[in-house]
């Protein structure tokens, strides 16, 4: 498999979100809006491609049995550092998204990965799994979120454009399942061309 193709497999082949269907308690929880989607989708990357990198570096050095608890040391510690630089760099993105940045330890994209590729493959081609899906996901989860944004308060990014007088419900998790629902089958339909 080729570079490029490790990379746009995240997008399309093995979308995290749309055909995986992997990762939804941050997908429903955290795409009230665009902004907030764009974030954890990033943060979620910055785990990934860091964790998949260290894995990648020391699967000789672990033992077959302790495998899952240290792939889930490593993801934890740095879960801990994005939370750390989140909370003094973003305070705002941060306070918005919660308990969901520790959550990102359990996140079973990134635990699938670690054992999928990473355990299996060069530091280079982890890195750059954990680049793929991480695109995928933050595309994802920032799709969703602007629907929602637009559909639920009328505005993008934060900016208002449409008043005050849209439907609540998209905005809630109600909003967020019909919104997955809808963008997945048009994603799915687009994807098989």
């Amino acid at each position: 498999m080729s570079k490029l193709q490790i990379i746009t497999k995240g997008f399309f082949k093995e979308n995290p979100t749309f055909v995986l269907v992997l990762g939804m308690c941050p997908t429903i929880g955290v795409t009230s809006s665009a902004i907030n989607g764009m974030g954890m989708g990033v943060a979620t990357m910055a785990v990934l491609i860091m964790s998949n990198i260290v894995i990648s570096l020391i699967k000789n050095l672990i033992p077959a049995k302790v495998r899952i608890p240290a792939f889930i040391v490593v993801i934890a510690s740095f879960v801990t550092i994005i939370e750390m630089l989140m909370k003094a760099y973003v305070p705002a993105l941060y306070a918005s998204l919660g308990v969901f940045i520790p959550l990102i330890v359990v996140n079973c994209i990134i635990l699938g990965r670690a054992e999928a590729f990473a355990s299996k493959n060069g530091v280079l081609d982890s890195a750059l799994d954990g680049v793929g899906i991480g695109l995928g996901f933050t595309m994802s989860l920032t799709v969703i979120g602007a629907v929602r944004e637009v559909l639920g308060s009328g505005s993008i990014f934060g900016f208002n454009f449409m008043g005050d007088v849209m439907p609540l419900i998209f905005i809630l998790a109600p909003g967020g399942f019909l919104v997955l629902g809808y963008v997945m089958v048009l994603f799915n339909k687009i994807a098989k061309r």
